[in-house]
């Protein structure tokens, strides 16, 4: 409700400072109780997706919350699953500043963070020290320094970490911020890393004695033969559910804005098209296989119905989040009740 009166405010700082700020003041109105009193009433719509049962279809995206530092916080506004990361093994501090950058013309936004976040140690504490109960997808990727060559083991390094506190792994092989990472999105590259990454989540869960779904992300700038390729292995590699998509490299719908020549990842609503494409493809070159996760440029309760119309099971929600607030998770949970049924 406050969100259009707070928004000119947030607006006027530097972007990244302006995303810190609007969590902080989150995790203060968990700790004091306010964000309990101003959750929005939403009606329970169950699914089961990947074995796991959603109190609702909507979720956060990975890159919101790279440390799960304020999962408290984020999971008054209503979603039904919170996803955390992208986390790395080691600590790093991402790309050099400036490095988000606003679009408001589009309702979009450039970023190059280069998954700037405290390492997978910090992360798995933040998650124990949370109080959070809710599903977690623990969103993991490889060092910036880490050549591709050896990437798989900051994957099963990632997997092992989490794997105690995680309902799902999420595998990032379609960020366009770390160099070389979306070349493991090539059929022979990512058919060898799941091999390892799959052999190693059954055998933790036969360690942990609970499953562990494994969902892989993909960017939006693939070709119809590269999605059909990635469908192979995904079902061959016996992987749970495949998410679609991370942000796009294209800058068609915006070069002629400022800021529409950063480079980076652009997310929002010059995205959701081509996202739902992605989505529309995938799901015919998978033929009920897996279930998709639906992302990119979610602003409305009827974007979120085309992506379940294109074949998703789940969404999750990102930048609309900056543009629109919070009223935005309740808008898209209440359009998607009962869709599917």
């Amino acid at each position: 409700m406050l969100y259009p009166f707070l928004r000119p405010a947030l607006f006027a700082l530097d972007p990244e400072r302006a995303h810190a700020f609007a969590l902080a003041a989150l995790d203060v109105a968990a700790s004091t109780g306010l964000a309990r009193l101003a959750a929005p009433r939403l009606a329970p719509d169950p699914v089961r997706v990947m074995g796991i049962d959603f109190p609702n279809r909507v979720g956060l995206a990975a890159g919101l919350d790279k440390d799960a530092a304020h999962l408290a916080g984020l999971a008054s506004l209503g979603f039904g699953f919170l996803e955390a990361g992208t986390v790395t093994p080691r600590p790093q501090p991402g790309n050099p500043k400036p490095r988000l950058f606003r679009l408001p013309e589009a309702g979009a936004l450039i970023n190059r963070l280069g998954f700037n976040n405290g390492g997978v140690a910090r992360y798995v504490a933040n998650v124990r020290a949370s109080g959070y109960r809710g599903i977690l997808g623990c969103n993991i990727g490889r060092n910036a320094a880490t050549p591709n060559e050896r990437a798989v083991d900051d994957y099963l390094a990632c997997l092992a970490a989490v794997a105690p506190v995680a309902s799902y792994v999420t595998v990032n092989v379609s960020s366009p911020n770390t160099k070389g990472l979306r070349d493991l999105q090539s059929e022979a590259a990512l058919d060898a890393l799941l091999a390892r990454v799959v052999e190693a989540r059954d055998d933790l869960v036969q360690k942990h004695g609970r499953a562990l779904p494994l969902a892989i992300k993909i960017a939006p700038d693939l070709e119809p033969d590269a999605i059909h390729g990635i469908a192979r292995v995904l079902v061959a590699r016996r992987v749970d559910a495949a998410i679609a998509t991370n942000t796009t490299i294209a800058r068609e719908a915006v070069a002629s804005l400022p800021h529409g020549g950063e480079t980076g990842g652009l997310s929002g609503r010059p995205l959701f098209a081509r996202s739902t494409d992605i989505v529309r493809t995938l799901a015919r070159a998978l033929d009920g296989a897996l279930p998709i996760i639906g992302v990119g440029g979610i602003l409305s309760g009827e974007d979120a119905r085309e992506k379940l119309a294109s074949g998703a099971a789940l969404v999750q929600l990102y930048t609309g989040l900056v543009y629109r607030g919070p009223t935005l998770v309740a808008e898209c949970v209440r359009a998607l009740a009962h869709c599917g049924r």
